[in-house]
């Protein structure tokens, strides 16, 4: 495909010359190492670095021109498209150059901020089952045509997205599954993509050290309903019991599905029995209803199932089928993920990291009438330290004791992060101890646990790193328990 065609649809600063129109392009790319003859080179600020820095690399490499919204230095300048924005101008590029594959699948983006992971999953389940060859992307890992994938960012950059959905369409697949991030949407990743379906969970604070404020936050949250730079998605699903839910507003075209526990909603839970061995409950949605039994656990995820079922709808799936899928997945990783080697009390790994989802994995454990609720927690460093004082007084409030320790502090010092924390745990009289090493903090929760207690290790979930100052570590929440139970003389159930 020629440079013209590649860039149809994306603004321009200025007209292409007609020798830079008719080139060839062999592929795109925004990482200059993996540049390679006849690329076209999308040179953009990014987090880290200024892509233009690497303008000179991807032409040594190959390139056959380079898109910016830079002035184009002299020494390129024959070879310099200026754009009007650069993510923008990559989405849409790379959606020409792959035949617009997010057009030729069902394409379902979730956002909020708790509950996108399970969600996910919970929909490409009964995608699935239905017998459709699916895609999912998100927080853990991707998944692609029965192939698991690893997880760069929650909502990869756009060029990627459309390079899997074009291998799924190629495979045969006909549903892709994806989070949708703030940060994505902010940063236009998904910009252009024609959505199918959107759904929203819910949003609490978090990510406040990016988007400045909630309403900054909810307003990128809001892009995805409107369309972000395609077309608005033909069903919107949402969360009628949450405040910012109930104020989004999808156009007139769209059909909305609102989902919820009150008698507003069109898509009902009722009847939940919640225990141990997962949820019991039935669904309404005008004058059907049906039985639904999942393996998940607790009122958080009755939300996260409504919200899968909705999509669901939109696809015209029938009850039957949502039920399967719904009852075939066993578990998230990460998300209230028990590990069991035979301890009288349970221990539980999930990704909670705002004071919100503290306080609704804490309320998911006393809904199992356990004796005391011990919850093992951090900060993020770099991150909103606003929220941490938030998050100790949460975890304070809901829990029998706490266990304040380290989390992902990259250049912050833990030992601060963790006094900011604390704050929120001392205006309660919470028992608690303080350990900034969270292999230590773990065995001593966990020493701490008595029969018929629930020990909550929350932070990290299914995460198998710690981020440093200056280094990543291998760390594994669920490793980390399992190896001090057996130290404690406890034994996987054989």
């Amino acid at each position: 495909m020629n440079l013209a065609g590649i860039l149809s649809g994306v603004g321009l600063k200025q007209p292409l010359p007609p020798e830079l129109a008719q080139l060839e392009i062999r592929g795109l790319e925004y990482d200059s190492r993996r540049v390679q003859a006849g690329y076209l080179f999308f040179a953009f600020p990014g987090t880290r670095a200024d892509g233009r820095q690497f303008a000179e690399d991807a032409l040594t490499r190959g390139a056959a021109a380079i898109a910016s919204e830079s002035e184009a230095p002299p020494p390129f300048a024959n070879r310099w498209v200026q754009v009007e924005h650069g993510r923008q101008a990559l989405s849409l590029a790379a959606r020409n150059f792959y035949g617009k594959p997010d057009q030729q699948i069902g394409l379902t983006g979730i956002t909020g901020t708790n509950g996108k992971t399970t969600t996910s999953y919970l929909i490409d389940s009964i995608l699935r089952a239905a017998g459709n060859i699916t895609a999912m992307i998100g927080t853990i890992e991707y998944h692609l045509a029965g192939k698991v994938l690893k997880a760069v960012n929650t909502t990869p950059e756009s060029l990627d997205l459309v390079r899997l959905f074009a291998e799924l369409h190629q495979a045969g697949g006909t549903f892709a599954t994806m989070e949708v991030s703030s940060h994505a949407l902010a940063l236009n990743r998904v910009y252009g993509l024609h959505f199918h379906t959107a759904v929203f969970t819910n949003l609490t604070r978090d990510h406040l050290d990016f988007h400045g404020d909630m309403e900054h936050y909810f307003a990128a949250k809001q892009m995805l309903f409107e369309g972000a730079g395609g077309p608005a998605p033909k069903s919107a699903i949402l969360n009628r019991d949450d405040e910012y839910g109930r104020r989004l507003k999808a156009p007139s075209g769209t059909r909305v599905i609102w989902y919820g526990l009150g008698q507003e909603a069109d898509l009902r839970a009722r009847h939940i029995s919640s225990s141990f061995q997962g949820l019991k409950f039935d669904v309404q949605h005008g004058k059907q209803r049906w039985p639904m039994e999942s393996p998940l656990i607790g009122k958080i995820n009755v939300y996260n199932i409504l919200a899968a079922c909705g999509a669901a709808l939109s696809y015209g799936l029938p009850p039957e089928t949502i039920a399967r899928g719904i009852h075939d997945l066993r578990a998230v990783p990460g998300r209230f993920e028990r590990v069991d080697l035979g301890q009288p009390f349970t221990v539980v790994v999930d990704y909670a990291h705002t004071d919100d989802a503290l306080r609704n994995v804490i309320a998911v454990a006393r809904g199992l009438n356990p004796k005391r609720v011990i919850t093992l927690f951090g900060c993020g460093g770099d991150r909103d330290r606003a929220k941490r004082p938030l998050m100790g007084r949460a975890a304070a409030e809901a829990s029998d004791f706490v266990v304040l320790t380290s989390d992902n502090p990259r250049s912050e010092d833990p030992l601060a992060i963790m006094n900011d924390a604390l704050v929120g745990i001392r205006r309660t009289d919470t028992p608690h101890i303080i350990e900034p090493d969270r292999t230590a903090a773990i065995a001593r929760a966990l020493k701490e646990a008595r029969e018929g207690d629930i020990v909550i290790l929350a932070g990290k979930g299914h995460e198998t790193y710690q981020v440093l100052k200056d280094k990543t570590i291998d760390f594994d929440d669920r490793q980390v328990a399992r190896d001090v139970l057996k130290g404690y003389g406890y034994h996987p159930n054989e």
